[in-house]
């Protein structure tokens, strides 16, 4: 992994990772295929075994504690053609918003026997990164319970623990899921490399200006 960062970084230029180059490098780095999903859930496959990858920043991702991890859109109105209002009780809502994430995990589930998320937290830099995964699971409604935050944003509260997991944004119906951060978790650092030089890599290449076609548009 440490390799792939490397070589992004330098070819790059710049420390700039999006979420798709993280799920190519993870299928790289464990010999799996990439297979881009529209739901998140299954980017990456290898035999029974599915993973949704997803990246967030941190300023030191070795002391991460908890993060935020975006999930999908999850719209009670699309789904349920049920209006929301932040008058309307919470806990119906928070149940209606669990029903779409769950459906989703459970129709990857029918084409895999694991489902599993991999977490790459990185620096601004790249210098430094976090990885772990964990076992992607549905949710019992029964054991967390929602309200309305001053943001008119809708919260899911861990009923054991008293803290928060969910959050549901009524405008854009944005579903993000609090995770903590595991003790056991793999910290690399790299040493940020030279970006490559662009002249010797068209040598490389055997670059020739026959290659380029220029076509003028008329009208």
């Amino acid at each position: 992994m440490g390799k792939e960062l490397i070589y992004l970084l330098a070819s790059k230029g710049k420390p700039e990772l999006e979420g798709s180059e993280w799920e190519c490098i993870f299928a790289n780095c464990i010999g799996a295929r990439w297979k881009p999903s529209n739901v998140g859930l299954d980017d990456v496959v290898m035999g029974n075994t599915a993973w949704g990858a997803k990246t967030v920043k941190a300023q030191k991702p070795s002391e991460q504690k908890r993060i935020r991890l975006i999930s999908g859109r999850n719209s009670p109105t699309y789904s349920f053609e049920e209006k929301i209002a932040t008058n309307a009780d919470p806990n119906l809502i928070g149940s209606l918003v669990f029903d779409i994430w769950n459906e989703r995990v459970s129709s990857i589930r029918e084409k895999y026997k694991h489902l599993r998320t991999v977490v790459l937290i990185t620096s601004n830099t790249l210098s430094e990164v976090a990885v772990f995964e964990f076992e992607t699971i549905r949710y019992d409604n029964e054991l967390y319970r929602w309200e309305w935050n001053k943001n008119k944003n809708l919260i899911g509260i861990d009923k054991r623990t008293e803290t928060h997991k969910f959050t549901w944004q009524p405008h854009g119906s944005q579903f993000t899921i609090i995770e903590e951060v595991p003790s056991k978790t793999l910290i690399i650092r790299i040493k940020q490399p030279e970006p490559l030089n662009k002249e010797l890599i068209l040598t490389a290449l055997g670059f020739e200006k026959s290659w380029i076609t220029v076509l003028k548009k008329n009208g």
